[in-house]
């Protein structure tokens, strides 16, 4: 029988150094070649064979003496490359474009070891979730996290009247419920993205915590001087259900960043500059800093999505246009919040203060609609049906 080398372990065994001996002559050979393996340890083929089948390798025969027969099976796999170059198939840079499920939650560029189990991610594909600056987007997340407990200033001193109190009160029960759905969406989609894709990983981790995060002052704000929350209506839950339900990852970062969250950085904008105290123009100014870089992953990873995708586009547009439809019978934003809003705009209850803060509410939708329209635009669609498709975008904002 051809074997490359015989290795001799006496009496040596597998699991006390001998495989040391066997790898090392392993290391050397092409996948196909085979090394005798002789040794008279206490159950060594039992050893020999366990450890082979973990690494890939097989015992085909025995030899008259004795010896063990081991082939070299396929060689471990390098996880795409730390930088540059590569191992697998068709790849850009240092990331692949399909990794294999054996891949599992190995760090990329790792040396995968064969025979490991099959894991199970539908995101595997490059051209489906992939942003060409992810990494930079990932790197400016994390630095500009914020603490809550020091970054608004909840001890500053002021009193409202309860009007105005009231109107933010309503309007925070609003933003939570449409940052929980803005949480819930990348959270479904986490952990089915191949881990090799590890920057969009991590920034649906960050984009998950940021939503976490405004949750949490919307509702601190809320509570601030009221022990009861606002209004949720059925009209604004059927509107971000339809968010939540939305299975394939392009439609619902579509329908969710770049209409949705784009939307809403006008009103965060909004709320910021009619704030009535600090605390909720600061609440408001630190969510539209996370929410705008939650907006331009969205609009980086559908830009380069269109490009290699044709039929995406179509599919954009149907499901702007069956959100529409699903959504005709519901009565959009709800009086509440419109109503806090002119409050929040006005300052008070006068005639001319009431006046200017409904139009101050009409600019902020006229607004909403001419960045969506923009945004569109920038993803490739012309003015005309960028028109077209904003205009039917949900009358909740989100």
């Amino acid at each position: 029988m051809n074997t490359a080398r015989d290795v001799a372990l006496g009496l040596l065994p597998l699991e006390r150094g001998g495989h040391l001996l066997v790898a090392r002559a392993l290391s050397r050979l092409e996948p196909g070649a085979r090394v005798a393996v002789r040794g008279s340890a206490p159950g060594l083929a039992v050893t020999l064979s366990a450890w082979a089948r973990g690494r890939g390798h097989t015992i085909v025969a025995s030899a008259p003496d004795g010896a063990l027969i081991l082939e070299k099976g396929t060689p471990d796999r390098r996880a795409g490359a730390t930088r540059g170059g590569g191992s697998d198939g068709r790849e850009e840079g240092a990331v692949v474009c399909s990794p294999p499920g054996s891949w599992g939650v190995s760090a990329r560029g790792a040396l995968v070891e064969a025979g490991g189990p099959a894991w199970d991610f539908p995101l595997a594909e490059k051209d489906t979730v992939w942003a060409d600056d992810a990494p930079r987007l990932y790197a400016q997340a994390v630095a500009a996290q914020w603490d809550p407990a020091t970054a608004i200033p909840w001890d500053t001193p002021f009193d409202l009247p309860d009007e105005i109190e009231d109107a933010v009160v309503q309007v925070m029960t609003y933003l939570i419920e449409n940052e929980t759905a803005a949480l819930l969406v990348p959270a479904r989609f986490l952990a089915r993205i191949h881990p090799h894709f590890r920057e969009i990983m991590q920034l649906l981790a960050v984009q998950t915590a940021d939503e976490a995060r405004h949750i949490e002052v919307f509702t601190r704000r809320a509570l601030r001087r009221r022990k009861d929350l606002g209004l949720s209506t059925v009209g604004g839950q059927a509107s971000l259900k339809t968010l939540v339900d939305e299975p394939d990852f392009a439609l619902a970062s579509f329908l969710t960043s770049v209409l949705g969250e784009g939307s809403f950085l006008e009103l965060l904008w909004f709320l910021r500059d009619h704030a009535p105290d600090p605390v909720t123009s600061a609440v408001a100014r630190l969510a539209a800093q996370d929410e705008a870089r939650h907006v331009a992953f969205g609009l980086s990873h559908l830009a380069r999505h269109l490009q290699t995708d044709p039929d995406l586009r179509p599919r954009l547009e149907a499901a702007v246009e069956g959100r529409h439809d699903a959504l005709a019978n519901t009565s959009g934003l709800n009086e509440e919040v419109f109503d806090a809003l002119v409050l929040l705009a006005a300052g008070d209850l006068e005639t001319g203060s009431i006046s200017r803060g409904f139009e101050a509410v009409a600019g902020l939708v006229e607004a909403m609609g001419r960045g969506r329209r923009q945004r569109l635009v920038r993803l490739g669609w012309s003015a005309e049906r960028a028109a077209e498709l904003s205009s039917l975008h949900t009358r909740n904002f989100m």
